[in-house]
């Protein structure tokens, strides 16, 4: 399923991009900082598709925290529902995720604490394909790294560690080469329901089976 913005127009998609870019300068400093003491956090976009009569895709901001905690109590994952909000299923495939990507990482969740927020009022993030994205920036942070901000990923993760196919990829990959990104990450295995697309000029589109392939797609 793809990622749905609730009420996103887009009209107003470069007025909000332009304030998450804004945010993004007056973070940095912090997310520098936070690391020395097991603390972290960034912005990370992601890939959805508007609601509406004529869906359009588009990109969107998350504000991720990371921190590593002294204790071992076990992963601890935090949605906020202001300014605006995950939906159940959203959330669900996050934490699935972020377990199975660990676990192919060979990485222990159980001294980490998530916290998730989507900085855009009235905003509802619906879907799975956003999934792999934030498990995987997840675990670059857990490993001292930080993603590129040119680079962005849609797909899920599959238990057996494979990247699951999402729809409207095309539409995903024309939003974020309007976003002037540079590199898109996609699963191998494509949704029979997409028509055959290009891939834009100058726009990077990886196609990956694993959660190694992408991590490494995504950091290296």
């Amino acid at each position: 399923m793809a990622i749905r913005l609730k009420h996103l127009k887009h009209w107003c998609l470069g007025r909000i991009l332009a304030a998450v870019a804004a945010t993004l300068l007056l973070t940095a400093p912090a997310s520098e900082a936070g690391a020395v003491t097991g603390s972290r956090e960034q912005l990370i976009p992601i890939l959805g598709v508007t609601m509406g009569n004529t869906p359009e895709g588009t990109v969107a901001y998350l504000h991720l925290s990371f921190e590593e905690r002294p204790d071992r109590n076990g992963l601890v994952m935090r949605f906020m529902n202001k300014p605006g909000r995950f939906s159940r299923m959203a959330q669900t495939a996050v934490e699935q995720a972020v377990y199975r990507v660990a676990q192919h990482l060979n990485l222990s969740t159980d001294s980490w604490t998530v916290v998730l927020t989507v900085p855009y009022e009235g905003i509802t993030v619906y879907g799975d394909s956003l999934s792999a994205m934030v498990a995987l920036s997840v675990a670059a942070m857990a490993n001292g790294k930080f993603i590129a901000p040119d680079r962005v990923m849609t797909g899920t993760v599959r238990p057996d560690g494979h990247i699951g196919a999402v729809t409207a990829v095309p539409l995903k990959v024309e939003a974020a080469y309007e976003a002037h990104l540079h590199r898109v990450i996609v699963p191998e295995e494509l949704d029979i329901s997409d028509p055959d697309w290009r891939t834009p000029f100058l726009l990077q589109v990886s196609p990956v089976g694993s959660v190694k392939q992408a991590y490494a797609a995504l950091t290296n």
